[in-house]
């Protein structure tokens, strides 16, 4: 079975990365060139941190992130949307996660503030592991 891969953005905080890292299964950094660049090729998952805090002329979402999904086959590859974020940021938490499920027609699949809990990293993995056998038996009856 395929593992779905990750595609994340994560600053020099390391946060995303770390939790990405946890969930034992591919992940990529956006915020690296060679990725952000890249073109995937089957089914995928964002991952992406909400940094707004409050000023509204900022927008949330990652440049690493929108250039990636510029890609029209990027986009249209990608089959959910997670989010990390910073409960002090208010009713700007997860606003990137929401935003890009909310454009693009893709679901949420899993919210942790900051770097996550062990419980966070645990529960996303089977949710991961769910979305992989259903990934896998859509293939096959295909």
């Amino acid at each position: 079975m395929r593992l779905t891969p990750i595609y994340y953005y994560s600053s020099s905080s390391g946060l995303v990365r770390t939790f990405a890292e946890r969930l034992a299964r591919p992940a990529f950094n956006l915020a690296e060139r060679e990725h952000r660049l890249s073109e995937v090729d089957g089914p995928w998952v964002l991952l992406t941190p909400s940094y707004k805090t409050g000023n509204d002329s900022n927008d949330t979402i990652p440049e690493g992130v929108r250039r990636f999904l510029a890609s029209e086959n990027n986009r249209r590859r990608m089959v959910g949307v997670m989010g990390s974020g910073n409960r002090n940021f208010g009713r700007h938490y997860q606003m990137a996660c929401r935003t890009i499920a909310q454009r693009s027609g893709r679901p949420v699949l899993f919210e942790f503030e900051l770097s996550g809990t062990p419980w966070d990293v645990a529960d996303c993995q089977q949710i991961l592991h769910d979305l992989d056998v259903a990934l896998d038996a859509a293939a096959t009856a295909s």
